[in-house]
């Protein structure tokens, strides 16, 4: 196992520790903002994911940048309660709880692997902020994982 990797992993349970006190502290209820974007155009995105008690209960999507010729239908729309996820949308994060959050990390995101480079960051609480990978040799928007902007209790 590489230096890199293993520090990550020392990394990424201090993290899962700090959500595990955030969670609690929260009462399970927060929400938290998944941030994209093209490295090709002047075009980025949003998804608010909101979960109360556990539950997911809205996911909000929203264009940002330049907006031109997307049909104004995708610019921005909400989900709310029984209809979670029935956006079909390639760009906006699906609506999961920051625990899976945090299981994709450790099972998909965070895995060895000799032609990925890896990526781990959290913010000043210790929370996950980004997570994943890029495929050696790739040239534009090639980042596997997420990107968390905040994440606030409710």
């Amino acid at each position: 196992m590489s230096d890199d990797v293993f520090s990550y992993q020392n990394d990424f349970q201090n993290s899962k520790e700090a959500w595990l006190s955030f969670k609690a502290n929260s009462n399970n209820s927060y929400k938290y903002v998944v941030s994209g974007g093209s490295g090709m155009s002047n075009l980025s995105w949003e998804t608010t994911i909101t979960v109360q008690e556990g539950e997911i209960v809205q996911r909000h999507f929203i264009y940002e940048g330049d907006i031109e010729g997307l049909p104004e239908d995708e610019l921005e729309w909400t989900e709310n309660e029984g209809e979670i996820n029935t956006h079909e949308s390639y760009v906006a994060a699906p609506a999961i709880t920051m625990d899976e959050v945090y299981r994709k990390a450790e099972n998909e995101w965070l895995v060895e692997s000799s032609n990925v480079t890896t990526y781990f960051q959290v913010d000043y609480r210790g929370l996950l902020s980004t997570c994943g990978y890029v495929r050696n040799g790739c040239a534009d928007d090639c980042f596997v994982g997420i990107h968390i902007k905040s994440i606030v209790a409710l």
